[in-house]
């Protein structure tokens, strides 16, 4: 039961980081060489461009206080899953850097 929650809560860590970076690399105009999706210029205020809007802090820190609660369930686990649970809990700290520097650059 315990390795079902600790991979449950594993899986949730990478989804979280991994949807963050899905959110902050996805933004009009800013397609990757070689992608499917042609770059546009968009005409944007310099204000708005200075800034995120408010709604993407808000869903990047709720991916903080997902991440901090999957840290918490990852710590309170017992055992060392071979290594697996601390390189799983590197993960989330990396991610909540990554969150935080986010958050910083926007304002």
């Amino acid at each position: 039961m315990k390795l079902k929650l600790t991979l449950g809560v594993a899986a949730l860590a990478l989804f979280a980081a991994t949807l963050l970076l899905l959110v902050l690399h996805a933004r009009p105009g800013s397609a990757q060489p070689g992608s499917a999706r042609p770059a546009v210029a968009v005409a944007t205020p310099s204000v708005a461009a200075a800034s995120p809007a408010p709604q993407r802090r808000r869903e990047i820190r709720e991916a903080v206080r997902l991440l901090e609660e999957a840290k918490h369930e990852l710590e309170g686990v017992e055992g060392d899953f071979h290594g697996h649970r601390v390189k799983a809990i590197e993960h989330v700290n990396h991610a909540l850097d990554e969150c935080h520097r986010a958050i910083e650059s926007g304002r």
